[in-house]
Parts: structure tokens; sequence; C-alpha cells
């Protein structure tokens, strides 16, 4: 199987390694250049504000909206560092998680939220994602399909995107 969409892309590029599902929460892992290691979570809320946190931390993609603070003008904010890069793209894209893997590349955070791209690695297929709504109903069905006969896992890009647009 080629793998033509198998690229982090940029600093922000992460690998999300989905390694247990119960319930309605899945639990696992993301990796990105900056890090040797991996960033647990224990629930879909952890990741996006752990996600979150790293776009701020970088500065990229640049937020368009900001929210507010009550802090003093004369309070110093924390100084951005520059974050190296200490893993290269060929050991981030060898991690895989359990149940699933992706490649999340966040091109913007427009409006709120995220809009970019996704790679589910198992079946080496990319969309783009409008908002991390859609992010995360496009993971959570890719994992629920995990396992099933190969008809029904295409259902991550076809049934399931028409359902939503």
């Amino acid at each position: 199987m080629e793998k033509s969409h198998w690229y982090i892309g940029s600093p922000n590029g992460v690998v999300v390694c989905i390694n247990r599902w119960e319930g309605h929460r899945f639990q696992g892992c993301f990796y990105h250049g900056c890090s040797e290691e991996a960033t647990e979570f224990g629930n879909i809320d952890q990741a996006l504000f752990q996600l979150e946190h790293f776009f701020d931390f970088l500065n990229f993609p640049y937020m368009t909206t900001t929210g507010r603070t009550f802090r003093q003008n004369n309070q110093e904010t924390e100084r951005k560092r520059e974050m190296v890069k200490r893993m290269d793209d060929k050991e981030l894209l060898k991690k895989h998680g359990e149940l699933g893997t992706f490649i999340v590349r966040v091109q913007h955070r427009q409006h709120n939220s995220w809009q970019g791209r996704i790679t589910w690695m198992e079946q080496n297929k990319t969309l783009s994602f409008r908002s991390i709504w859609e992010l995360i109903k496009l993971i959570v069905s890719a994992v629920k399909t995990s396992g099933v006969e190969e008809e029904k896992e295409l259902s991550w890009f076809d049934d399931e995107i028409k359902e939503d647009r």
C-alpha cells in the first residue's frame, strides 16, 4: 500500500494514537516533533486542551480570535520560547495506536475552532475537517469501524461525511 498521505508537513503536525475505547470515551496519546515523549490523554477533552496548549505554545497556526483577560496592563505575559525539533517526521510516523492512528495537521484556527487535514494511517485515507467537532466525529467513526469488514470502513469517507454535510 502506497503511503502518499503519510507526512507531517508542518511544525504543529501531530500523530494521534488511540489505544482504548470505553463507552463514548477514547484514551491514547499524541506525538509531535518537539518532544520525544508522548503526551497522554484520558479523554477527548484532555486531548483537545493539550493540543490547543501546544498550538498556543508554538503560536502556529495563529489564532484569529483570542480570549479576553482581566490581567493588569503592567503584568507580563508568559514569553513564548522557540520549540526545538527533537524527533524527525520518520520517527513520528513509526508511532501507532492500538485502535487507530491519525496524522492531524491543523492548518487554521479560525472562528474559535480548527480547520485542517486528518489522515487515517491504517486506511491510508485523508480528509479535510472544518471544525473540532468534525475532527472528533472522524476519529470516532474510524475507531468504531476498526475490525469491521472493509466495506463498512469506507463509510469514514462516504456515508458519515454525507450525513454531516
